[in-house]
């Protein structure tokens, strides 16, 4: 996670001007509700007072989106970014860290209730903007036969591209869902859809989600 600054550019949880798959007039191919997971990042407290202005439209989407998930079969995982006190995983090379540790961020806080995470559903702690690095979450995905992921996280240019990036060469089967992810800088938000994550995943919008998980289950 990159923090940045704090609601610097607001921009509201939308698609925007990139066609996503529907849009574009192209169902997303189906998916197996039993090797697919929801895989929910970063939708933690710390991170969401950074962003107010547009937090209750994040978390309102990726509720919808993970209540979707949970009724048609599809395992909802969640992940958060987190340190000991004294950040002792906080490499003195690592800038990012070194930007978080400053901040004093992501010592006590917790996964946003709001998500009505469910006793089943793994929370993953991370010490990384990636989601995979240093954990067992590639692991527990693989165990349960599951090679497709649906995505959603804040922020865009912290831990969705990083964990993209690390999902997409492990060759899992990837999805991005672009109303519930956000980056306080809209213009590269716009472009890694346009571009990184273009290439590496299907990009759907809410309703491409919702449309697709329903008929998983048809």
């Amino acid at each position: 996670m990159e923090p940045g600054n704090a609601d610097p550019k607001p921009s509201q949880p939308a698609s925007g001007n990139l066609a996503t798959a529907e849009d574009a007039g192209h169902r997303p191919p189906a998916i197996i509700p039993a090797r697919t997971a929801l895989l929910v990042m970063h939708y933690q407290t710390d991170i969401l007072e950074l962003f107010p202005s547009v937090a209750p439209a994040l978390v309102s989407n990726t509720r919808r989106l993970c209540d979707a998930a949970r009724q048609n079969g599809v395992s909802v995982y969640f992940a958060n970014i987190r340190f000991s006190p004294g950040y002792p995983e906080v490499s003195p090379l690592n800038k990012n860290g070194q930007g978080i540790k400053q901040m004093g961020l992501f010592l006590g806080d917790d996964l946003s209730p709001a998500l009505g995470r469910q006793a089943s559903e793994p929370l993953i702690i991370a010490h990384r903007a990636s989601v995979f690095h240093g954990t067992d979450l590639q692991v527990r995905l693989s165990a349960q036969g599951i090679d497709t992921l649906m995505m959603a996280g804040i922020a865009s240019t912290g831990v969705v591209l990083s964990s993209v990036a690390y999902a997409s060469d492990a060759d899992f089967r990837l999805m991005t869902v672009k109303d519930c992810c956000y980056d306080p800088d809209p213009v590269v938000h716009e472009h890694l859809f346009a571009t990184a994550f273009e290439s590496r995943t299907t990009v759907l919008s809410l309703a491409d989600a919702l449309s697709l998980l329903a008929r998983s289950a048809a």
